[in-house]
């Protein structure tokens, strides 16, 4: 199956991070052409330096939960491209008051960061989907990737509020991709990816040891993943060519794990 994407314009939030940086990597080397957004000017920076030798990418900053910035970096993308194919919420993440200790309790709990963590993750997928959704309904066509989590499937230790923000991802992942079908077109389609565990700067020091072997959190993991590995972030990649592709026409509102079979597997 050959998947080709080449001229399609793709914008990825938070695109200065290990995710979006990786999946807006993979893209413009595959013929698309990048809007790279995040709210940090140097990562923004420092990724569209990386990214431009390889193809036509621009860098944008902006903040997702400002709809006011995002309407301006719509019109940014629009103005330089014409058009909007691919949208990848890519922006994200956790805090550490809203990531229990072993020794804490849900009662422990930094409110502030735990609404903090449920605006980021829940309303920063939200917001874009509003305001370039709005462009792709008005052309009739593009896919918008999501971004929930191992999360949403069920309960995991310590991370109440990001537990939270990516349950509501999934829902509004499956109701927009309803929405978009039935009052706009069949070839907006919404879905969304749910990453299994991969080690990066937000979870390395719940999984790795300062000595570089696994905690038990890790241990826990890897009984439960049939793989027995945690990923890499690029086995996220082919999945959203697909996904952006006309080869998933028929797919809309899914949520799909990337997990080594964590989702699938009871544990015995």
């Amino acid at each position: 199956m050959n998947i080709d994407l080449t001229g399609k314009v793709a914008v990825i939030t938070g695109g200065g991070g290990v995710l979006g940086g990786s999946i807006a990597k993979s893209l413009v080397e595959n013929g698309v052409k990048v809007a790279v957004m995040d709210i940090r000017q140097e990562q923004l920076d420092k990724r569209v330096k990386e990214l431009e030798p390889l193809g036509e990418v621009i860098g944008i900053q902006c903040n997702v939960l400002d709809m006011q910035s995002l309407e301006a970096a719509c019109e940014t993308l629009q103005n330089r491209w014409g058009t909007v194919d691919i949208l990848v919420n890519a922006a994200g993440g956790n805090l550490p008051g809203a990531t229990l200790t072993e020794e804490q309790t849900v009662f422990d709990m930094k409110v502030e960061d735990f609404n903090r963590v449920t605006d980021l993750n829940m309303n920063g997928t939200v917001y874009p989907c509003l305001v370039f959704g709005k462009a792709m309904a008005e052309k009739g066509s593009g896919s918008i990737i999501n971004i929930s989590s191992m999360a949403t499937y069920s309960a995991i230790t310590r991370v109440p509020g990001y537990s939270v923000a990516k349950s509501g991802v999934s829902i509004f992942t499956q109701w927009l991709a309803m929405e978009m079908a039935l009052k706009f077109n069949e070839k907006i389609r919404v879905n969304a990816l749910a990453p299994g565990f991969f080690i990066g700067d937000q979870n390395r020091a719940v999984l790795i040891n300062p000595d570089g072997s696994y905690t038990e959190r890790s241990r826990k993991v890897l009984a439960r993943t049939p793989m027995k590995r945690f990923g890499d972030i690029s086995e996220l990649n082919g999945l959203v060519h697909f996904l952006c592709s006309d080869h998933a026409s028929f797919i809309t509102g899914t949520i799909i794990p990337v997990d080594g079979g964590f989702s699938s597997f009871s544990g015995v």
